[in-house]
Formats: C-alpha cells, sequence, structure tokens
C-alpha cells in the first residue's frame, strides 16, 4: 500500500517504513505527526485518486530528527564590471518515519 501526501507545498509518495525528508515540522522528535492532505491511495491493483483529497485518509509518521541540507551557493556575477555577490542557504527539514496509512 502506498500514497501521495502533500506537505510544504511538495508531494512525496510513501510507503509504511519508509523514511522521508520534508519540510521543517514544528514537532519534537519522537513526537507522532499526521499528514491529512492526501492525495491518492494505491493498493494492489486498486488506486483510489482524491478530487482533490480523498476523504478520511491520512498518513501516520513518527519525527526521527531535525537538521539543515547541504548549503546552496547562490553567485550572481556581472562581466567585465568588476562586480560579484555569493550568497548561500541551508534549508531546514525534518526527517520523518511512515508508520501507517489509513484510507476509509
Amino acid at each position: 500500500m502506498y500514497a501521495v501526501i502533500r506537505t510544504g507545498g511538495k508531494q512525496y509518495r510513501v510507503m509504511q517504513g519508509e523514511t522521508l525528508r520534508v519540510e521543517k515540522l514544528e514537532a519534537d522528535v519522537g513526537a507522532a505527526v499526521k499528514f491529512d492532505q492526501v492525495l491518492l491511495i494505491g493498493e494492489g491493483e486498486g488506486i483510489t485518486v482524491g478530487s482533490p483529497l480523498v476523504a478520511g485518509a491520512s498518513v501516520a509518521a513518527t519525527v526521527k530528527a531535525h537538521g539543515r541540507a547541504d548549503k546552496v551557493r547562490i553567485i550572481k556575477f556581472r562581466r567585465r564590471k568588476h562586480h560579484m555577490k555569493q550568497m548561500g542557504h541551508r534549508q531546514h527539514y525534518t526527517e520523518v518515519e511512515i508508520t501507517g496509512i489509513a484510507a476509509k
């Protein structure tokens, strides 16, 4: 059984037991979180597609860790003008383990 969920402006295909990095969630390590925005549920050959969400479906997960991703370097450069600007960015993430998929 698998599901497609939406969190942090992105969509993820998840299965039970899978570890996943999502946008930062305000939850402590070890806490249980519930994703209610389920777009699709697949079980064997059957697929349930929501319009836009599957009614009564949810995905349960446990927070494993919080962290920051690798640095993304941004360079703005204008040739022949003696101008260069460098910046960097590290995005926060939350690592979750999917513990269950509930469909109605």
